[in-house]
C-alpha cells in the first residue's frame, strides 16, 4: 500500500473496530474488565510496587482505573499520559483521585500539574492488535514516538478485547509492538517477533510458579520495582 492507502485503510479499520466495541453492552464490558483485571493481577504481581502508567478509558475501552486503585492500595504509583505538543513524545504525570484533571485531545482527561513520572510499565489500550503484537491506535503516533525516545523503555502491556484481533495492521518502521497483550481470554507474550498465547492464569495468589503466564514477573527481577529475593 502507498502511504495514503495505508492511512485510509487504518482509518477505516479503526472506525470498524471502535464501532464493534461500542456495540458491546454494559454487562459484557464489565465482565471483560473483571477478567482482564484478574489476568493482570495474577500474571504481573510486580505491578503492585511499580510506577504504572495507564490511559483514561474512552469509547468503551478497557477501564484500568479499577485495577489502578487496587494496585495503589498495595504500593503502586499510577500516572496518566499528557500530550505536550503535536508530534512530540508524551510525558506521564502522577494521578490518583484528588489530583486535578484538565481535558486534552479527544476529550481525554490528564493531570495538568502533578509530578512527572518515568513509568516501569504501561497499560496501553489497543483499538486493534495483530499476531505480532502491533497496535492500531488513534493515528497520532504519540506512543510509538514516546517509546522510541525513552532511555529506559517501560514494559508495554497492551490491553484489548479478542474482537479487536486483526490479521495484521501492516506495521511500518515506526510502529513499536507491545511486549505483552492481555484480553478477556488470557495473556499473550511476544516471543521471536510473534505473540505466543500463554493461557489464562490460575486462580489463587499470584506466584511465579502458578502458571507459565507468571513468567511475566521474571522478565528482569526488580524491573517493576518489586523486592528481589535474597
Amino acid at each position: 500500500m502507498t502511504p495514503d492507502q495505508l492511512k485510509a485503510w487504518r482509518k477505516a479499520e479503526r472506525e470498524r473496530l471502535i464501532k464493534a466495541r461500542l456495540a458491546l453492552d454494559a454487562q459484557t464490558l464489565e465482565r471483560f474488565r473483571l477478567r482482564i483485571d484478574s489476568h493482570l493481577e495474577r500474571s504481573f504481581p510486580g505491578l503492585a510496587s511499580a510506577k504504572l502508567a495507564f490511559c483514561w478509558p474512552i469509547k468503551a475501552e478497557y477501564d484500568a482505573r479499577h485495577l489502578a486503585k487496587t494496585l495503589r492500595g498495595r504500593g503502586a504509583l499510577t500516572a496518566l499520559p499528557v500530550v505536550v505538543a503535536p508530534k512530540q513524545p508524551l510525558v506521564f504525570r502522577e494521578w490518583h483521585p484528588g489530583i486535578e484533571l484538565a481535558v486534552g485531545p479527544l476529550d481525554i482527561p490528564y493531570p495538568a500539574s502533578s509530578a512527572i513520572v518515568v513509568p516501569d510499565a504501561v497499560l496501553l489500550p489497543m483499538n486493534g492488535w495483530d499476531g505480532n503484537g502491533y497496535r492500531l491506535g488513534y493515528g497520532g503516533g504519540f506512543f510509538d514516538r514516546t517509546l522510541s525516545s525513552t532511555t529506559k523503555r517501560p514494559q508495554v502491556i497492551g490491553v484489548s478485547y479478542e474482537l479487536a484481533r486483526m490479521d495484521t495492521i501492516h506495521p511500518q518502521s515506526w510502529d513499536i509492538p507491545a511486549d505483552w497483550v492481555v484480553t478477556e481470554r488470557g495473556v499473550y507474550r511476544r516471543d521471536g517477533g510473534k505473540l505466543a498465547y500463554l493461557g489464562e492464569p490460575l486462580a489463587g495468589e499470584p506466584s511465579a510458579l502458578a502458571s507459565p503466564v507468571c513468567y511475566a514477573n521474571e522478565v528482569a527481577p526488580g524491573y517493576f520495582g518489586e523486592r528481589k529475593k535474597n
